[in-house]
């Protein structure tokens, strides 16, 4: 369901986890309209698209997603989209609620909130990012990943006190710069069967 977008290798990401050395490059992160900027342990980290590709395999390209901006989705209309994904589409619409949604539109919710834009609120009822997001799934719009990652992370990272997303992406940004890792907080992240 997701090959289409390139984020199989973003999705299967393990290795090692650095928690203070993440809240450190958040932290001190900035971006432009084409890198994310950091410094960790003095060490100046940019990551430009080569590094994206080496790291997760993913280009800086593709639709830019965006709460209000749906220029580029030409007749999308969120209430519609969401109405066509529910089991039973003659339901009342008061939110936007994960648990009305028919199999496969479910499962891709649930990646969406969780693994590809997670957040420390709300899983059970999408946000108008998610359906977009969803809706760019659904018909093979291509969407840059780049931009919704950096765009998610400058988010969060302004706010550290919800869960951290891409705890394992940062860290293995850390690990591409060639961080000293000797004496970090260490966990371990391994792949699933």
């Amino acid at each position: 369901m997701l090959k289409f977008q390139k984020l199989d290798k973003f999705l299967k990401l393990t290795g090692n986890m650095y928690p203070n050395l993440v809240k450190v490059f958040l932290t001190n992160m900035w971006y432009d309209e084409e890198n994310l900027y950091s410094q960790v342990k003095g060490i100046d980290i940019a990551i430009n698209e080569d590094v994206w590709l080496g790291v997760i395999g993913l280009r800086n390209d593709g639709v830019v997603v965006s709460r209000g901006n749906t220029t580029e989705l030409g007749n999308f209309n969120k209430v519609q989209f969401y109405k066509s994904c529910l089991r039973n589409q003659e339901i009342a619409l008061r939110t936007f609620n994960v648990g009305g949604l028919a199999a496969t539109p479910r499962i891709l919710a649930y990646i969406v909130i969780w693994l590809l834009t997670p957040c420390g609120f709300n899983h059970a009822t999408l946000t108008e990012e998610g359906l977009i997001l969803m809706y760019c799934h659904m018909n093979k719009i291509k969407v840059n990943w780049v931009n919704v990652i950096r765009e998610h992370l400058f988010e969060v990272g302004k706010k550290l006190k919800y869960l951290i997303p891409y705890m394992i992406l940062l860290s293995s940004f850390i690990e591409y710069f060639e961080i000293d890792v000797e004496s970090e907080v260490v966990e371990e992240v391994k792949a699933l069967n």
